[in-house]
């Protein structure tokens, strides 16, 4: 009966982030392996998740789970993280016995000293296994991929939404094409990469110009399209390949590089669809309070966690704090240990005088005067209610909010992105009771709450994921690949 191996590294680096991303983040949101790693995730709408679904239906199947590994987008991983990962999976490689091996990866993940790390784990995979055991791969739909995958895989998936609601779908694919391959029936694949960086503004999946290349590709996937799929790219990624490509998987090469090369140049013909502006934090606001009545989103990609934020930025507590909302007003959140430390010794109800973001570094702003008393502390633990990551256990470390009139603050000690109904919840911010919930957010944020909100209002102050990539400090992509 088949036997594979399943490793996971999920991880997004933005290359502009003033703070590497160490084991410590990776322990602290998932690292585990063997039956715990597949216990954890089982039912959950996760990679893991499918991959204990997978299993249940074919009762002859076992796997080994390896090392699987993930922690928030941030800045570049720790070489010494990566080395310990890549150790671990290839000894456990090393034995041999696999019939296959499945992989989930990010396809974006960026080291201190390699900016296509992705592309590492794949050679260092095939390497050990050898050229005659299968390996696929799942990648998230903002993927900076090299073609030269293709040659070391043998079949892969990509997320088909964003915000990523199908992570387990995309693994289910994978997965699929690994039993094909085990079973003798092997995939063709192409990947095609046209020269550009884009904005994710406007890739979401239910309209605008990604959505109209992805319902190409669906439409094109059928016999002898076994599955189509487009990568958006990670614009904060410094990477050789960073940027858009189509990958098919055929059972023919020639149906592959063709579909590949259409979707490639789908994408390419909507480049100016792509761009975005966005005003500074104190005009949205004022466009946030006048929207219709209801509940309104302002919010800061520019210091989104999931775009390699580092959820410290000042801009947008800066324009909140001097305005002095006259509405209930959340801004979530700050990642501030310090400063939730300083709340607890306070406790609740007490008195709290200190300054909040910008802790960590003056590049984006200096830190914001703030004096307000301590509303509520956590545990900061709770469960994903979905629809991203349904299921799925989250812990803040110790978390805190802070009042100043009508502006209440939310200060974690991990940095974990507030895009699931749970995270509002643990910390007693009841929706009939706020006007305007300020994020540090972008695209994710509206698979749970777009439909619960009046209107969702962007602005763009200085941050690691801030709007203008051409005076961003890139050394591996092209300058004219990056005009916006």
């Amino acid at each position: 009966m088949p036997r594979i191996a399943v490793a996971r590294l999920w991880f997004e680096g933005n290359s502009f982030s003033p703070v590497v991303t160490g084991l410590d983040a990776f322990r602290s949101r998932e690292w585990n392996i063997g039956a715990l790693a597949l216990e954890r995730y089982r039912g959950t709408a996760t990679e893991l998740g499918a991959v204990s679904a997978f299993l249940e239906d074919r009762p002859g199947w076992s796997a080994t789970l390896l090392r699987c590994a993930s922690a928030q987008p941030g800045g570049p991983m720790a070489d010494d993280a990566f080395a310990s990962w890549m150790e671990e999976v290839e000894d456990g490689l090393s034995g041999g016995g696999f019939d296959g091996v499945y992989l989930s990866l990010h396809g974006a993940c960026v080291t201190e000293t390699d900016p296509e790390a992705d592309l590492t784990v794949i050679r260092r995979v095939r390497a050990a296994v050898g050229p005659g055991v299968p390996v696929t791969a799942s990648f998230d739909f903002h993927g900076n991929v090299s073609p030269q995958m293709i040659g070391l895989l043998d079949g892969a998936s990509v997320y088909r939404t964003y915000p990523h609601v199908d992570m387990d779908a995309a693994a289910r694919r994978a997965l699929r094409l690994l039993e094909r391959a085990i079973r003798g029936r092997p995939a063709a694949g192409a990947l095609v990469k046209r020269p550009m960086v884009l904005h994710s503004f406007h890739m979401r999946h239910e309209a605008g110009p990604m959505a109209e290349v992805w319902a190409e590709a669906a439409l094109a996937e059928r016999e002898p399209v076994l599955d189509a799929s487009v990568f958006g790219g990670f614009a904060w990624g410094d990477s050789p390949w960073a940027g858009p490509s189509a990958m098919v998987w055929a059972e023919e090469a020639g149906a592959a590089r063709a579909l590949a090369r259409e979707l490639a140049d789908a994408i390419a013909r909507r480049r100016d669809r792509f761009a975005v502006t966005l005003p500074a934090p104190e005009v949205a606001l004022r466009q946030a309070l006048d929207q219709p009545p209801g509940v309104v989103a302002l919010l800061d990609p520019a210091d989104n966690p999931l775009s390699g934020g580092i959820a410290d930025t000042p801009g947008l507590l800066r324009a909140l704090v001097e305005a002095g909302p006259p509405v209930e007003t959340v801004l979530a959140f700050l990642h501030d240990p310090d400063g939730v430390a300083a709340a607890r010794e306070a406790g609740e109800g007490g008195v709290l005088e200190r300054c909040l973001a910008g802790q960590v570094t003056a590049t984006f702003g200096p830190p914001v005067p703030f004096a307000g008393r301590v509303e509520k502390l956590t545990d900061g633990r709770f469960v994903n209610e979905g629809p991203m990551e349904r299921g799925a256990p989250v812990d803040l470390g110790p978390t805190a909010v802070l009042r100043q009139g009508r502006l209440r603050v939310i200060l974690t000690s991990r940095k974990e992105a507030a895009v699931d109904p749970a995270f509002f919840a643990l910390h007693g911010v009841e929706w009939g009771g706020v006007r305007l919930l300020a994020n540090k957010a972008k695209n994710h944020f509206r698979a749970a709450f777009a439909g619960r909100c009046a209107a969702i209002v962007e602005c763009d102050t200085p941050g690691p994921a801030a709007l203008d990539l051409a005076a961003l400090p890139f050394r591996h992509v092209p300058a004219e690949w990056r005009r916006g």
